[in-house]
C-alpha cells in the first residue's frame, strides 16, 4: 500500500469511528474523539459532557466500545480514556447538538441559530460562524449564515485553532444540515502585538549586581598582574636594558605618576636673600677704605 493509500484510509477509518460514538453517545454530550498509537496500542481519548454515561456501571459501556471497536473497525488493542469538557461552549460537537435538537424540538432555526451563537461569544470566545442548510421556508433549498467575533478565513491560525464540525437531522421538510465553526480564546494571531506593562518586565537590579559583580572580579586580577610585572622590572635591571623596546602598556604610567609626586616633598625651595636697610649701607663703606690709605702715603 503506498503512503497516499494509506492516509486516506486512515483518515476514512477515523471518520466512521467519530460518526459511530457521536449516534452511540448522543445522551453523554459527546464532544469528539482523539485517536493515537503507541506501542502497546492505540489510545482513544473520548471527550463527552457526562463521562459517568460514557464509562457506565462498573466499565460496562467502556468494554462494549472497546470490543466493537476492536472488531468492527480493525482497532489494534484499544485503551478507552473518558475526559470532561470543561467548557461545553467551546466545543463545536456540543454547539451543533445543540441546534439540532433545538430544530427538532420545532422551534424555528433563526431562532436556534442566534441562541447557540450568543451563548458561545458570551463564554468568551473570539470569533463563531454556525451554518443551517436546508428547506428552510420554500421547497428550494437554501443556506443561513449567523457570524459574529473575529474569524479568520486562512493562514496558519485559522488551520492550527479552528474548531469545527458538521451534524445533520432528519426533519419533516427534509434532511438538515449544521456546520460550526468556533475560534477559541487562546489563539495566537501574528498580527496582533502584546504590550507588556512594567511589573511584567523583569528586575533591573539583578542584572546592574551581575555586571558590579564581573567588574569587582576583573579588576584585581589585572592589578596583580601589574605588580608582578613592576617587580620583575626592579629585580632584573640588566635584562630590561637588553630587551627590546615594546608598545607602552600600563606600568609606565604608574611610575610617572608617582615620579613628579615625591620629587617636591623631598626637596624644599630655598627662599630668596632679601637686605634689610641697616646692611645696605655697610655694604658701601667698604669701597671707601682703600681711598684713606692712599692718601696718607703722599710725599711730604
Amino acid at each position: 500500500m503506498s503512503i497516499v493509500k494509506r492516509f486516506i484510509s486512515e483518515a476514512i477509518k477515523n471518520t466512521e469511528i467519530d460518526e459511530f460514538l457521536l449516534k452511540r453517545l448522543d445522551r453523554a454530550g459527546y464532544g469528539g474523539v482523539n485517536l493515537s498509537k503507541t506501542p502497546l496500542g492505540t489510545h482513544v481519548v473520548i471527550y463527552a459532557m457526562r463521562p459517568g454515561i460514557v464509562i457506565g456501571r462498573g466499565g460496562e459501556t467502556i468494554r462494549e466500545l472497546a470490543a466493537i471497536l476492536e472488531q468492527k473497525f480493525k482497532v489494534t488493542n484499544p485503551q478507552i480514556s473518558v475526559s470532561e469538557i470543561e467548557v461545553p461552549e467551546f466545543n463545536a460537537y456540543v454547539v451543533a447538538s445543540r441546534v439540532t435538537s433545538a430544530l427538532q424540538r420545532g422551534i424555528h432555526f433563526r431562532r436556534a441559530g442566534f441562541w447557540a451563537m450568543n451563548q458561545v461569544m458570551e463564554a468568551g470566545a473570539l470569533g463563531c460562524e454556525i451554518v443551517i442548510s436546508g428547506k428552510l421556508r420554500t421547497e428550494r433549498a437554501r443556506f443561513e449564515k449567523f457570524r459574529a467575533g473575529y474569524f479568520p478565513r486562512c493562514g496558519e491560525p485559522a488551520l492550527r485553532y479552528t474548531r469545527k464540525t458538521e451534524a445533520h437531522v432528519q426533519l419533516k421538510a427534509g434532511m438538515f444540515g449544521v456546520r460550526v465553526k468556533i475560534m477559541p480564546p487562546d489563539a495566537v494571531f501574528p498580527d496582533k502585538v502584546k504590550i507588556k506593562l512594567p511589573s511584567e518586565l523583569p528586575p533591573t537590579p539583578v542584572i546592574e549586581t551581575k555586571i558590579e559583580e564581573k567588574l569587582h572580579k576583573e579588576q584585581p586580577v589585572a592589578e596583580e598582574k601589574i605588580i608582578v610585572v613592576a617587580e620583575k622590572e626592579e629585580a632584573t635591571p640588566e635584562v630590561a636594558a637588553e630587551a627590546p623596546v615594546e608598545a607602552p602598556t600600563e606600568v609606565p604610567a604608574e611610575t610617572k605618576t608617582e615620579a613628579p609626586a615625591e620629587v617636591p616633598a623631598e626637596t624644599p625651595t630655598k627662599a630668596p636673600v632679601e637686605t634689610t636697610p641697616a646692611e645696605k649701607p655697610a655694604q658701601a663703606e667698604k669701597p671707601a677704605e682703600p681711598a684713606e690709605t692712599k692718601t696718607e702715603e703722599a710725599p711730604q
